[in-house]
């Protein structure tokens, strides 16, 4: 045992291994390291570029989709500026045209309000106001003749800039509208200021002219945010805007909010030269968006699916890396157990060649004495009890045979012994063996079954060396079934080269532990009696015949040993290499 244990320890500390079955968690570790790190390396980069791709192709996507709204925000502001600059130069016309008495005429300034009309749509009604403040003169239909206006902003304004455009507003028509104002300064110095009121319903046709989508809004307001015109879903005139909008940008801006409903939502403003207001686009993101929702989930599905594929095969190709390092590793743990079992058998070899030169030793000097006193007592007188004496002699003798055959195996173990080979029947020298422990099969009244294959091939080894291995397992099948048990031998051939032979019994069988150290010396389970050498001689004179031993055995259901001899011998070379 302790040559087994110095033994087994050098190698292990030589190659730095560990059995297999001892670390099973080693490669479900090994098999989660080399997923996660074939993950990382392949999915870390894709979803990077997913990602920058994604933000980059989608801030593309919208301008592309933004450009055209900004565009169409430039032309509408132009469409209203353009329409305000007609009517304010109408009217700054007019006052050039005429003269304050003119003007002051009620028919005249009718007849100028009525070609007003006609020539340009949107005009209420129009106003003569003299240097006061009072409206000295009214066309349209409203009773505001002799109105004061001295103390509004809006007059002190147009007296301070010549020209005015109000914001919208109710006043005393109730309804929305803007103001238009223009002071003319006469040669004589006298100044006066001439004002048309124009109806903002002309506003709303020129934003449907935008031609927006049902779920989209456009609108006017103020510097103060206030709306100039009606909006869809975000109030109506004179209502406060619920979106910031800075005054005073005249390049398109546009930004990202959420709308009162909720709604995510693109902000689109422009703000006007004169007068001070800003046209207001909102659009739902859904909208502008449209293209790139639909692309971003085709993309998505696509890049999901990549994942998934990628995850698939990089598990698949870690299970299939993990077992060929699992083999890898069995097939080396096997190799060095094999190691260890040569070792083994030169350990126990060099053991055996010691204690059988000992035994020896004293064996010849008994055998000699022995065969000394039998000649002696052969060449003397008759005398009473001279036959017994002969046949205790005979007995020493044969005894002292025995103990060279023993010693003479032992050798065998330390150098080469000249194997006989000779063509063999399996099925007759199981069926030999079997007699020898006929009387004991009987006595315990154990079945021993066979099912020997009629057409099983000769082969070519050392009767006597096959004859101790079944000898051993038969045996020792015997000794683990219980009286009344049952063993079967059974007899095939394996392959074109190879015989095979089990003895299968119903004993109480091994556990795994067991079944790794059954060949090795010294080891039993028996709990007296058992030298622990019995299985590793048998395994031994197998290996040397060119063939192996495997076990299988299970607790409570028995154990099976399959013997596996090659047809044609190879033990002269195998011998002559062992020795």
């Amino acid at each position: 045992m302790e040559i087994k244990k110095v033994t087994g320890g050098l190698i292990r500390r030589f190659f730095n291994i560990h059995k297999v079955s001892e670390a099973p968690d080693r490669y479900i570790l090994l098999r989660r390291n080399i997923t996660a790190l074939m993950l990382l390396v392949t999915i870390v980069p894709l979803v990077v570029m997913a990602g920058i791709n994604h933000f980059q192709y989608r801030q593309s996507l919208r301008d592309e989709m933004t450009d055209p709204l900004r565009v169409l925000l430039n032309k509408t502001r132009h469409s209203f500026q353009l329409f305000l600059e007609e009517r304010l130069s109408m009217v700054r016309f007019i006052s050039s045209a005429y003269t304050f008495d003119q003007l002051a005429d009620e028919r005249t300034l009718s007849r100028v309000f009525r070609v007003l009309k006609n020539e340009f749509e949107g005009f209420v009604d129009i106003g003569l106001i003299d240097e006061r403040g009072i409206q000295v003169g009214y066309s349209g239909p409203y009773a505001l003749l002799d109105k004061d206006y001295s103390q509004q902003s809006w007059f002190q304004e147009v007296l301070i800039r010549d020209s005015y455009v109000s914001d919208v507003f109710m006043g005393y028509r109730k309804f929305p509208h803007i103001a238009i104002a223009v002071q003319r300064v006469e040669d004589e110095g006298r100044s006066w200021v001439l004002r048309a009121t124009i109806d903002t319903n002309l506003f709303d046709e020129l934003i449907a002219a935008m031609e927006l989508e049902p779920e989209s809004d456009a609108f006017i307001v103020n510097r103060e945010c206030v709306l100039q015109t009606r909006s869809r879903f975000y109030g109506g005139v004179l209502d406060t805007c619920p979106f910031p909008i800075v005054a005073g940008t005249f390049d398109p801006q546009s930004y990202d909010t959420v709308d009162e409903k909720g709604r995510e939502v693109i902000v689109t403003y422009t703000g006007f030269e004169k007068p001070n207001f800003s046209l207001v686009v909102v659009k739902p993101k859904s909208v502008v968006l449209k293209t790139w929702i639909t692309l971003q989930g085709e993309m998505f599905f696509i890049f999901f699916a990549s994942v998934f594929v990628i995850i698939m095969i990089v598990i698949k190709v870690s299970d299939t890396l993990v077992m060929n390092i699992k083999e890898a590793d069995e097939r080396r743990e096997n190799a060095i157990h094999e190691l260890e079992q040569n070792q083994k058998l030169s350990s126990i070899g060099r053991l055996a060649a010691g204690v059988a030169h000992e035994i020896n030793n004293p064996l010849a000097i008994i055998n000699e004495k022995a065969g000394l006193m039998k000649d002696l007592i052969g060449f003397a007188a008759d005398f009473d009890k001279k036959q017994k004496i002969m046949d205790l002699t005979d007995a020493i003798l044969r005894s002292v045979g025995r103990c060279k055959t023993i010693t003479h195996r032992l050798l065998g173990f330390a150098r080469h012994k000249e194997l006989k080979s000779e063509p063999l029947n399996l099925n007759h020298l199981i069926r030999e063996v079997m007699g020898f422990l006929e009387k004991e099969m009987v006595y315990r009244n154990i079945d021993l079954l066979t099912d020997f294959a009629e057409d099983l091939p000769e082969i070519v080894s050392d009767q006597g060396q096959l004859q101790q291995v079944f000898l051993n397992i038969i045996t020792n099948a015997a000794g683990a079934v219980a009286d009344n048990g049952r063993i079967s031998i059974t007899t095939w051939k394996e392959d074109a080269e190879t015989v095979g032979a089990s003895v299968q019994d119903n004993g109480a069988g091994m556990n795994e532990e067991t079944i790794q150290r059954i060949f090795d010396p010294f080891f039993t389970t028996k709990k007296a009696g058992g030298t622990g050498l019995g299985l590793f001689i048998t395994y031994g004179i197998a290996r040397k015949l060119g063939g192996d031993i495997k076990v299988k055995s299970k607790e409570g259901e028995g154990s099976t040993f399959t013997v596996y001899l090659p047809m044609k011998s190879n033990v002269q070379e195998r011998g002559q290499d062992e020795g």
